[in-house]
């Protein structure tokens, strides 16, 4: 009985050491193996062959930015600054034109009228007889005596189909006696009808026409030139 059970038992070790030797061990993957690697494993014949197989790289899935814009329907618009080079016209000034010109005052005694000379600048003719009438308010000499005081205003300057009219303002203290009076018209008559186009003069204070400048002659409207 004992001997059957020890063959037995001899039976089944030796079967176990034979199934042992017949199999062999797995090989591990190859864990050296780069990323994106796979390996297929295959057994041949109770043997275990790992073939390493190369993944095909991921697709990037992420958009790639434009950098010039995709924005569809915009329209992007590009100013150009303005040229910083001055195309300005320079301003033509107008041509003064000069004249010499015959004006008239008076003496430090008021006897007698005096004639003198004297150069204005203009550009118009308005500008022209606003100048002949300063002429008259200022002296160079200290001997000839303006008639027309600095304080007179000439407010206007018209002149129309040989008809010159003069708008002017004149303060009390502007005005003369009688001989001073009359010398200061003849002065301005002579002084305006050199101009050959004029015709006529007609001399308003405030805009209106009085029957005396300074209450001593009588003023005519218009005065004519005399020949």
């Amino acid at each position: 009985m004992n001997k059957k059970i020890w063959i037995a038992a001899l039976l089944v070790t030796v079967m176990a050491v034979a199934a042992g030797c017949g199999s062999k061990p797995t090989a591990a993957p190859n864990q050296t193996q780069g990323a994106g690697t796979e390996n297929n494993v295959t057994e041949v014949e109770g043997e275990t062959i790992t073939e390493p197989v190369t993944a095909e790289p991921e697709e990037n899935t992420t958009p790639t930015e434009s950098t010039e814009g995709s924005s569809e329907g915009t329209t992007t618009t590009t100013t150009t600054p303005p040229s910083e080079t001055s195309t300005d016209t320079p301003t033509t000034s107008e041509t003064n034109e000069k004249k010499t010109i015959t004006v008239f005052y008076t003496d430090e005694e008021e006897l007698e009228l005096h004639k003198a000379s004297a150069e204005i600048s203009y550009a118009s003719d308005d500008a022209k007889y606003k100048a002949a009438f300063e002429s008259l308010q200022q002296s160079k000499d200290n001997k000839l005596v303006p008639l027309w005081s600095k304080e007179i205003e000439l407010k206007s300057v018209q002149f129309k189909d040989g008809a010159l009219t003069l708008d002017i303002h004149m303060p009390d203290t502007a005005r003369l006696g009688a001989g001073g009076e009359v010398f200061a018209m003849d002065a301005l008559k002579q002084t305006f009808f050199q101009f050959d186009e004029v015709k006529s003069l007609d001399l308003l204070v405030d805009g209106q026409q009085t029957e005396s400048l300074m209450g001593h002659v009588d003023l005519e409207h218009p005065m004519t030139r005399s020949e």
